[in-house]
């Protein structure tokens, strides 16, 4: 690819990236309940889509320090919506799973974020959409390999 067609494809896609998420992190924050934040709400959220993790995977998949995520999951942990199970085999490692009020507090922030996001997306064909995740899908899945 011509260098300067991929400077402004990466100068195009960096100034959509910022705007779409400062936005949209604007309107989710703004469903969100009073007491979470959008970065507990993503731990849910991510904790929802798995029976459960510990933390070191966590701090992998956000990205951040495990101090970070232990201050997280003591707050998630004091507000009861996840639970610290032991594992049976090796004691010394602690998984997190949601508890059935931290599995209602997530379908309803998602129910809530589905109807938000369905606003902007229904105004597109169905095949640009569908083009468009699938494109969005295959660079996540490149910037996952080493």
């Amino acid at each position: 690819m011509d260098r300067a067609l991929l400077k402004d494809i990466i100068d195009r896609y960096e100034a959509a990236n910022f705007l779409v998420n400062r936005r949209l992190n604007a309107m989710i924050r703004e469903l969100m309940p009073d007491d979470l934040t959008v970065d507990q709400f993503s731990t849910l959220r991510y904790l929802r889509s798995r029976e459960k993790c510990t933390s070191s995977e966590l701090a992998d998949i956000f990205c951040v320090g495990k101090s970070s995520i232990t201050a997280i999951m003591t707050r998630l942990f004091d507000k009861n919506l996840i639970e610290r199970l032991p594992d049976e085999k090796d004691r010394r490692v602690i998984y997190l799973a949601l508890t059935e009020e931290g599995k209602q507090v997530c379908d309803r922030m998602e129910d809530k974020i589905h109807v938000l996001l369905a606003k902007y997306i229904e105004r597109f064909p169905e095949q640009e959409a569908m083009k468009f995740i699938e494109t969005f899908e295959k660079l996540a899945k490149e910037m996952m390999q080493p």
